[in-house]
């Protein structure tokens, strides 16, 4: 395959705001909020948010900005709550792992690490699934720093996760949200309930809940279909619910980690039976639509005029040092972090998923995709309502 079209310049890629309006700016502006004494921990933001004693953070995961407009009359609680910052972005990655790690560290992902779906373990030729946490790696040497739950724990301040049983030992939840004091319970309902009893229990609090649903029913079905429809419908419900038993003195944000896009199996590249791809390349990592390209020794500069040749007028394809100095993992890459980067990296901006079908037979399925810098993707919404 060659391309004629114009490419791409990794340099016009639209990062994310970082510092002031993505995600990992959120528990900082909560944290300003608590009128703590300065701490050289905490990560700072120039996002504003109105103080509040207690507040509660509802992630639903997958709910992008985009898709709620789209489906309001779903979502009619959702659409009625005003949006504190329109311009919210998820970041990049936007994806699940990349996502949770810097709304707990307040951090983007070129500070905590968790750089994709999946990324290389440096000096071994193995992925690190950070969302499975697999190969096992001990959680705080992957990811050192401390979340913005620990710390406020730590200065006094009630912290709380209320989330599905299966998160209470995982990798992902020890480094990402873990700090204060972990309830879990498989139903959504009494998660809501909880979470409004800890608010009301506390002078100062600040309680995290999630609900997983409606991506899961993104990726199997589609945005564009019933079910994720009925995940909507049953997500706004939740919402309301948690509202409606808000303390005094309290604050609910309701927030996602990324938005979603539905790719057609005739948008799918086959990296696996793709010679021109394969060539030089010893591990694809990442997702669909944000791969992380490790090269064989010495094939770094040959992978990425292939992939530049091949995808570069429907993705942003630039190699490790361009993706860093662009910006795309926020304003600083820790030393640690360079070896999980891919040395070739690829994000969709057209309709187009990278696929692995014989490697990855499950994710090559899937019609809702995210990963990339696209509106559909980043943006989120950060919903906000105050107790009486």
């Amino acid at each position: 395959m060659t391309n004629t079209s114009p490419l791409l310049d990794p340099f016009d890629a639209p990062v994310p705001a970082y510092g002031s309006a993505t995600l990992s700016d959120l528990l900082p502006a909560v944290a300003a909020g608590f009128d703590l004494p300065p701490s050289a921990l905490l990560p700072t933001t120039r996002l504003l948010l109105p103080p509040a004693d207690r507040v509660c953070v509802f992630l639903i995961d997958g709910l992008g900005s985009e898709q709620l407009r789209q489906h309001e009359a779903y979502a009619p609680f959702l659409a009625s709550l005003p949006d504190q910052r329109p311009t919210m972005n998820a970041g990049f990655p936007s994806t699940t792992a990349a996502s949770l790690a810097s709304f707990g560290t307040g951090l983007p992902a070129g500070r905590h690490g968790l750089a994709g779906y999946s990324v290389a373990v440096p000096g071994k030729n193995v992925l690190m699934n950070q969302i499975r946490w697999e190969p096992w790696t001990e959680p705080t040497l992957w990811q050192p720093h401390p979340t913005v739950f620990q710390l406020l724990h730590e200065a006094g301040v009630e912290a709380a996760q209320v989330l599905p049983s299966r998160f209470a030992t995982t990798g992902l939840t020890r480094i990402a949200v873990s700090g204060g004091r972990f309830f879990g319970d498989d139903d959504a309902d009494r998660r809501m309930d909880r979470a409004a009893a800890l608010l009301a229990a506390a002078d100062r609090a600040l309680v995290y809940t999630y609900l997983s649903d409606l991506d899961a029913a993104g990726h199997r079905y589609g945005v564009d279909s019933e079910e994720w429809r009925g995940e909507l419908m049953r997500a706004d419900r939740l919402a309301e619910r948690l509202a409606n038993s808000l303390p005094p003195r309290s604050a609910l944000y309701v927030t996602a980690d990324h938005g979603m896009v539905d790719i057609s199996q005739e948008d799918h590249v086959d990296f696996d039976h793709d010679w021109e791809l394969r060539t030089g390349v010893s591990l694809l990592g990442g997702e669909g639509r944000a791969r992380h390209v490790y090269t064989a020794p010495g094939a770094a500069a040959d992978v990425l005029a292939v992939w530049t040749e091949v995808l570069g007028d429907r993705m942003w394809v630039a190699s490790r040092q361009q993706a860093v100095d662009a910006g795309w993992f926020g304003p600083q890459v820790e030393d640690r972090v360079m070896g999980r980067l891919g040395d070739v990296i690829a994000v969709a901006h057209d309709d187009i998923a990278i696929v692995a079908t014989e490697a990855e037979p499950g994710a090559s399925s899937m019609i809702g995709l995210h990963g990339a810098m696209t509106p559909a993707e980043q943006s989120i919404p950060l919903l906000h309502l105050l107790g009486p």
